[in-house]
């Protein structure tokens, strides 16, 4: 029995509530108290409540539409004609449901909701199901019912009321799907359209678990704060992550909003069918969506080839699992504000690299065996991170018995080990187990459960290769480093074998022996394991020699995941950065999209460093040595939108690259191109993928940057938003970079969802970074309020603004700045990353400066 019933409210005006025991029966005043701080309401009744019965509450309450992007929030845009209107749309997760109605706002709280709005006439309304009837009211009022939803959870609630307009399509298993967009733009939902369907259908497929409603909506929405959200039945977007122009989007474009299509409906199950009990296990949301989409997406869009991009997200992720201050992939929270810092590259990028190494370890078959296992188990329920494990396991005990036919049999040799070896090529078919059920939890435990990632030691004497573990972390003092151990699925091929065998590593150290001498050995074949690994003696020798002799002996991957792991390896001090550069030297003769890209993100980011250091000429060096390495790439790319998605991506980053790095043959070009396009007045088609680089040097005259923000602001350029922006943050004029970044705090020329990036765009121009650090710091207060504390936006905005510092008078102005704040935002996880990274960047600095200076003279 009880006297209060407390449920979640934010900013809502509760006038009266009542509660009634039963039909029949009076309904009772109750006593209604606030508490703001907690986000909640106490109802007090004068009788309690007794246990086992049920009691309907009844609350009248009223708010406004919010200014911010959550909650039940105010949306505009103009039309072609410039008639400014408005649209109100939801965004609930993680904790704004109790913003648009009380709650238990909680993911364990499922329940069926049972939604009506009413409206204008001119407008639509949309939620999570169907109407069922409308009802006139008045003649200029109508009554929207929508039929009740299945048991989920509050933050997938979704409604939107606005003037879209919509085309649609039925899956293959009768499932309604409709893309929305503002009426000028229902022209770009083609694609979308198409792709959700054939995505749905593939889920449908995959999980054996149909989908369960009856529509499925994707709407675009003008102000939107992150890429999507995946409110059941009404998945929501940016206009840019939904839209699809096929005269002038770009190739990047149409890949990015297939994956984020596939993400979204991913969810449907991960999340919406089956969700984490609470916000610590995130991850079992966000991981499997990001992982979802490789899987689903190389199936239903081949011709795109996601498999080229997945190694980039591991390592993004372990660019901040490298500091101090991560966090384990499962971690607990407690308000909203660390709710929300969550949603960051741990929980999404190093959860579905986790989760790819788990399915290289169990094969292909198992994992999904034990991921349905999993979905039908838990359907419209609430799970822990264990609960994923345990149907892991359970799905791999029939395969766990591969121990080796018939030991005479020349196919299969069992090894020293008791490993079964398979010698056919197919590396999927060899399997790791002795015999036993692999302990999938025992494993990932190691993986989720403790922060940072190993780096594996490898020393090789004669036939035996001796391995070490150890945890890789920066700029921290080695006893920070101690106590880690992990449960490593090694991979490795050799100079004689390029057969994939591999090697539970379950100890700090272990030998392995070979069947015989080799030149070279690669470990982590292809990165599929979340680790990176360091050769000891000769062992880089060798594989920069390799690099140079024969570069596609090993994999595209192989190699991006050589050029990352190098540079890795200098920033702790165990390999020199003359040995980084050695390696870099290969990579002109590099035509494959991964390693050429994960070159150029780990020289210029030196680059930059040095930049900003008004140095003795060592930056410039060093932009001619990055020029030149990929200038005979660069000259190959023809100025058009030929060729596969990789060819067309990659064309548009060494373009891009090359004329912001002044090569003068594309700079020539572009402004060739940028002038034609002006005398146009913009109507010339410029090839989609040679835009950015136009427009960017197109910007760097007073002329070129009025004209591009006088196209900017027209609508037949809207696909194009996010290359002009980028362009017109370019600029050299200061007064310029000034007025973008209070455009996007205004959010009337330039959205505010589009500030973050401005301001980050703007700290990256050696014009800007001084005007985007006092702009963070006059603005702190004005960005929470928008964007929250905690949320994805505002860490952007820190470590973007800070992460190419490094120098000690900028890191103590940083510190300076956020230790003057409140405490929860001086303790905010961005800002202990933001400060780790200036000082890395210090401490690299101080040592590799001068090395750098003499390699570059000696290979000049």
């Amino acid at each position: 029995p009880t006297s209060a019933v407390v449920l979640h409210s934010k900013h809502l005006q509760i006038a009266r509530a009542t509660v009634e025991a039963g039909r029949g029966h009076p309904a009772q005043e109750v006593r209604v108290v606030e508490h703001q701080a907690l986000e909640q309401v106490a109802l007090l009744t004068a009788e309690p409540l007794r246990a086992g019965h049920n009691y309907t509450l009844c609350i009248q309450y009223q708010a406004n539409l919010s200014e911010s992007f959550h909650g039940f929030y105010k949306s505009t845009y103009r039309t072609q004609e410039g008639e400014l209107r408005v649209l109100a749309a939801t965004q609930f997760e993680p904790t704004a449901a109790r913003m648009a109605f009380p709650c238990f706002d909680e993911p364990a709280f499922k329940a069926r909701f049972s939604i009506k709005i009413r409206r204008e006439p001119k407008h639509l309304a949309l939620s999570n199901m169907p109407i069922v009837k409308s009802v006139n009211i008045t003649p200029w009022l109508v009554e929207d019912h929508f039929d009740i939803t299945v048991k989920m959870s509050t933050y997938l609630v979704a409604f939107i009321v606005s003037d879209f307009k919509s085309i649609s399509k039925i899956t293959s298993h009768g499932v309604k799907i409709s893309v929305y967009t503002v009426p000028d733009k229902i022209n770009q939902a083609d694609y979308a359209l198409d792709a959700a369907v054939k995505l749905l259908d593939f889920y449908e497929d995959y999980f054996s678990i149909p989908y369960p409603l009856p529509k499925q909506d994707l709407a675009a929405l003008p102000d939107f704060q992150s890429g999507a959200m995946e409110n059941w039945g009404l998945t929501t977007y940016r206009e840019s992550a939904l839209l699809y122009d096929p005269e002038k989007s770009s190739a990047s474009s149409k890949l990015q909003i297939t994956m984020i299509i596939a993400h979204e409906l991913a969810h449907q199950w991960f999340g919406n069918l089956v969700t984490m009990e609470w916000w610590n296990d995130l991850w079992l949301n966000e991981g499997f969506a990001k992982f979802m989409e490789f899987v689903s997406v190389s199936v239903t869009h081949p011709e795109l080839r996601v498999e080229d991009y997945f190694l980039r997200r591991c390592f993004n992720a372990m660019a901040v699992d490298a500091l101090n201050s991560s966090h384990a992939i499962s971690t607990s929270v407690e308000d909203p504000a660390q709710i929300l810092e969550m949603f960051d590259n741990v929980s999404y990028e190093k959860g579905s690299c986790v989760l790819n190494m788990l399915r290289d370890y169990l094969t292909a078959d198992v994992f999904k065996a034990g991921l349905l296992r999993y979905l039908q188990k838990y359907s419209y329920q609430n799970t822990k991170n264990e609960d994923l494990w345990n149907s892991m396991t359970n799905a791999s005990i029939p395969y766990s018995l591969l121990i080796c036919p018939t030991v005479g049999n020349d196919k299969n040799e069992l090894q020293g080990d008791g490993f079964c070896r398979r010698s056919q090529q197919s590396s999927s078919s060899a399997h790791w187990t002795k015999g036993a059920t692999p302990d999938v939890r025992a494993m990932m435990d190691t993986w989720t459960l403790q922060k940072g990632f190993p780096l594996v030691t490898v020393t090789v004497r004669g036939k035996n290769v001796h391995l070490q573990q150890e945890r890789y972390v920066k700029g921290v003092d080695a006893a920070l480093s101690t106590g880690y151990l992990w449960h490593i699925p090694l991979t490795y091929i050799t100079s004689k074998s390029d057969t994939v065998e591999r090697f539970l590593m379950t100890t700090k150290a272990d030998v392995i022996i070979l069947p015989e001498e080799v030149e070279w050995v690669k470990f982590n074949v292809d990165m599929n394991g979340y680790y990176i690994v360091h050769y000891e003696d000769d062992g880089w020798d060798r594989l920069i020699n390799l690099l140079k002799e024969n570069h596609t002996a090993i994999s595209s991957n192989d190699r991006a995941s050589l050029v990352n792991n190098v540079f890795q390896l200098v920033s702790i001090n165990k390999l020199s950065i003359s040995k980084a550069f050695d390696l870099s030297l290969y990579l002109k003769y590099e035509r494959q999209i991964m390693p050429v890209l994960q070159g150029m993100s780990e020289l210029i980011p030196i680059y930059r460093l040095m930049e900003r250091r008004d140095m003795d000429g060592t930056e410039k060096q060093l932009k001619e040595y990055i020029v030149n390495l990929f200038k005979d790439l660069i000259d190959k790319q023809s100025w058009s939108d030929e060729g596969s998605v990789s060819e067309r991506f990659l064309r548009h980053s060494l373009l891009l690259f090359a004329c912001m790095h002044r090569y003068q043959p594309c700079v020539d070009k572009a402004k060739g191109y940028f002038t034609e396009w002006q005398k146009s007045n913009g109507t010339l088609s410029l090839p989609a993928d040679v835009k950015a680089a136009v427009y960017a040097v197109g910007a760097q005259t007073s002329e070129g940057w009025d004209f591009l923000l006088s196209k900017y602001r027209l609508h037949s350029f809207s696909v194009e938003r996010d290359d002009i922006e980028w362009a017109l943050s370019l600029s050299r004029s200061k007064d310029k970079l000034q007025w973008l970044m209070d455009q996007g705090l205004r959010g009337d020329i330039i959205r505010t969802q589009d500030l973050p990036h401005i301001i980050i765009f703007v700290s990256k121009n050696p014009s800007g970074y001084h005007l985007a650090w006092t702009f963070l710091k006059e603005n702190w207060e004005k960005f929470v309020e928008k964007f929250e504390l905690g949320s994805n936006s505002i860490a952007s905005i820190v470590t973007g603004v800070t992460n190419r510092y490094s120098t000690r008078s900028q890191l103590a102005q940083v510190k300076e700045f956020f230790s003057s704040l409140d405490e929860k935002s001086a303790q905010l996880r961005c800002v202990q990353q933001a400060v780790e990274t200036i000082e890395d960047n210090i401490q690299w600095m101080d040592r590799n400066l001068e090395k750098v200076k003499t390699w570059l003279q000696n290979n000049h």
